[in-house]
């Protein structure tokens, strides 16, 4: 099972969350701050790609290509508008990791060929998004997964009790945001019942 970290400085300080989400064995940490400039960007991206070095956990930018090239990230994802997967394939060395966000079925068959991994979404009524209406829900989340030969982590309102139907669902693993927000709850102490709810294998380590 992959568990993708997506920080929201707003809630709680993606630092912070980083050295956590190390220590608990999450496997990739996605700096999603969409509104800080690129200086501070590029200084969160650095002290966050600091704290996971040396150990399995990957640091991947959300979007900003040149950011995550230039401070040493692991990776980029890409958001649905953002540069097609094949030119930032042509762009990256061998072993950067490119991720995208889906929504439908026919936009995953389309990037997968040249992405590392999917999220796929929204699954389920999040705080992260109030109000969308338009849920990808268990069935399309299958159909996604089914569909591409790449991971589909599965993103939106994720709660520890949806891993068995997300795994039977055909996901590879999960993301999240609100899952590890709260400073009162150790992240170790969610990925614990997390891993074991979830009913597939999953690794992420050996990208297609």
């Amino acid at each position: 099972m992959t568990i993708c970290l997506v920080t929201d400085r707003r809630r709680r300080s993606p630092v912070e969350q980083a050295a956590e989400a190390v220590d608990a064995g999450v496997d990739i940490i996605q700096i999603r701050e969409r509104d800080i400039d690129a200086a501070e960007l590029v200084a969160l991206v650095t002290r966050v790609v600091r704290v996971a070095r040396g150990s399995p956990t990957r640091v991947v930018v959300n979007d900003r290509l040149d950011i995550a090239m230039a401070c040493n990230a692991h990776g980029v994802h890409l958001r649905g508008d953002s540069v097609a997967p094949a030119r930032v394939r042509e762009m990256v060395p061998p072993g950067f990791l490119v991720g995208r966000s889906v929504h439908q079925i026919d936009e995953a068959i389309a990037v997968a060929p040249h992405v590392d991994y999917l999220i796929a979404g929204t699954v389920f009524p999040t705080s992260s998004k109030p109000g969308r209406t338009e849920l990808l829900g268990l069935s399309g989340l299958a159909s996604i997964a089914a569909a591409v030969r790449v991971p589909v982590l599965a993103i939106g309102g994720i709660a520890v009790e949806h891993a068995g139907d997300l795994g039977a669902a055909g996901a590879a693993g999960i993301a999240a945001v609100s899952l590890f927000a709260d400073a009162e709850r150790p992240i170790k102490e969610v990925i614990r019942p997390l891993r074991a709810r979830f009913n597939i294998g999953g690794d992420f380590s050996s990208p297609p």
